[in-house]
């Protein structure tokens, strides 16, 4: 191999051992020592980013433009050992790592455009009016300013996008947030040369080092210790609801609350019109097959339901989107424990006697088949499980006995990352019924496309009602994504030569 992890954590620019390690688990290829995570050293790497925000957090613009684009130098200088480890850890082909680790230095390079631009500073001024009567107005300014540090926990499914210089630390550095990271144990190697290549680019632009740190593993009173300290101002995280929501009451529960902005899952439920699915079920099963296993379904936006009208249309669909499925064989699944998860998901399904199954498959190890159930519309409203998410590729179809029950059910829906509705022209005024109701239930509507790829742009929202999400109003991907980390300042007859420095 290339490269060797040295299984250290990062702590504002020097590499640290433990006492205490744990051992990688990689689909493939051979497995390394790795210091765990201690309450102690979150403190030191707590304290290192709050001294080092008094210096990051009043940095240019320009400054820290050049800074994210030479962390997105430093990772694809490394791209091959990346691609190695990476597959190795989580059994991801090559492909798809190398496409993240494009998405992962491109985010990082639209955030560097984005504040060069400086529009997300919201500036606004009042001028003075000291001739108003009765009384003169001062002059008032506004201004986007940096919170202060920000936790950060790696995915688990996401070892580049949405880990350690995935999309949340990107968001932080551009607002001007020093960051500090709780890698996912289930790819520390990853989280260690991407480690790598951040402290390169904080060496090759002149950063303070403690405006980024790696804590390995641990657990879960790392996790604790990281939202409640006290220097930590915001945190985002990316993972299960049970997990995320017990970090969120943590942060709520602070002498002083902070925010957590946690994407914590969805079903991603699609609604099928019944012109869409006369003139095209079968290649929309075919499509759906394929989004539902894309990367073994382990995406946040894995389409897991799809609501079709009753009858012989949906017939069709269904044995389109079963004979699909029957087609794509095992998939290594990213950890053991995601793998037990998904088994344990579907053993739910089988034990509902108002679920009937269309295909139903054995998975064991670390390896997943797809299965497909279906149910009825009350069937589903009545029973809150066959709505939870099961992490993986397996599939629902609910079945209603017309429009107005699509639109009874999406009421019940909890709130979701995405909702779909798959039309033809002839659907237009049922869609339009379901519309007002889908965009209260999610951060993202699709119209006859399949939600598993997120784009990274400035008009995306990956967000939405909790429990896909604890904050309605954020996203975690796209240029808006900044926003979670910033706060709006007024200043008040403050000479511009004082100002100067915070409006570059």
């Amino acid at each position: 191999m290339s490269w060797t992890p040295n299984g250290k954590h990062l702590i504002a620019g020097e590499w640290i051992w433990a006492d205490a390690t744990f051992v990688s688990t990689p689909a493939t290829g051979p497995s390394h020592p790795f210091a765990k995570g201690t309450p102690e050293l979150v403190v030191n790497a707590c304290a290192a980013a709050e001294d080092a925000f008094w210096t990051y957090g009043y940095t240019s613009r320009s400054e820290r433009a050049d800074f994210l684009d030479a962390i997105a130098d430093e990772i694809e200088a490394r791209g091959a050992a990346i691609t190695e480890i990476g597959t190795q850890e989580t059994g991801l082909p090559a492909a798809r790592l190398e496409g993240e680790r494009g998405r992962t230095t491109g985010q990082l390079r639209l955030f560097a455009q984005h504040i060069r631009k400086g529009d997300y500073l919201d500036l606004r001024t009042d001028e003075a009016l000291p001739d108003r009567k009765p009384l003169p107005r001062p002059e008032i300014r506004l201004i986007q300013r940096p919170i202060g540090p920000v936790a950060v926990f790696g995915a688990s499914n996401f070892p580049l996008a949405f880990s350690t210089a995935g999309g949340d630390t990107a968001a932080a550095l551009a607002a001007g947030c020093c960051v500090v990271v709780k890698g996912h144990s289930a790819h520390p190697g990853t989280g260690e040369i991407v480690a790598e290549a951040i402290l390169a680019a904080i060496e090759k632009t002149n950063m303070p080092k403690g405006v980024f740190s790696l804590i390995q593993g641990g657990d879960r009173k790392v996790g604790e210790a990281l939202v409640t300290n006290p220097f930590i101002k915001a945190v985002g995280f990316t993972g299960s609801l049970a997990g995320g929501r017990a970090l969120f009451d943590l942060c709520a529960q602070r002498p002083e609350p902070i925010p957590f902005f946690g994407e914590l899952g969805s079903v991603n439920p699609m609604f099928m019109l019944p012109e869409a699915v006369k003139a095209r079920g079968t290649s929309l099963g075919e499509g759906w097959a394929g989004s539902l296993t894309m990367g073994a379904g382990q995406f946040c936006t894995n389409p897991g339901i799809a609501i079709v009208i009753d009858g012989a249309d949906a017939d069709g669909f269904v044995q389109s989107t079963r004979t699909a499925l029957e087609k794509v064989g095992p998939q290594v699944m990213l950890t053991d424990g995601i793998a037990a998860a998904y088994r344990d998901g579907k053993n739910r399904f089988d034990s509902r006697n108002s679920v009937k199954p269309v295909l139903t498959t054995e998975s064991s190890d670390r390896k997943a088949s797809p299965n497909l159930y279906e149910t009825t519309g009350d069937a589903f409203l009545n029973d809150h499980t066959l709505g939870e998410e099961v992490f993986g590729p397996l599939g629902v179809v609910v079945r209603v006995r017309s429009v107005d029950d699509m639109v009874h059910l999406a009421k019940g829906l909890q709130g979701q990352l995405t909702t779909t509705i798959h039309m033809d022209a002839g659907d237009t005024d049922d869609a339009r019924k379901l519309l007002p109701i889908l965009e209260r239930k999610a951060g993202r509507v699709l119209a006859n496309g399949f939600p598993t790829g997120v784009e990274v742009v400035d008009a995306m929202v990956h967000g939405g009602p909790y429990p896909a999400s604890t904050n309605f109003g954020a996203t975690s991907v796209g240029t808006m994504s900044i926003r979670r980390f910033l706060r709006p300042v007024s200043y008040q007859n403050i000479p511009n030569d004082v100002l100067a420095a915070i409006n570059d």
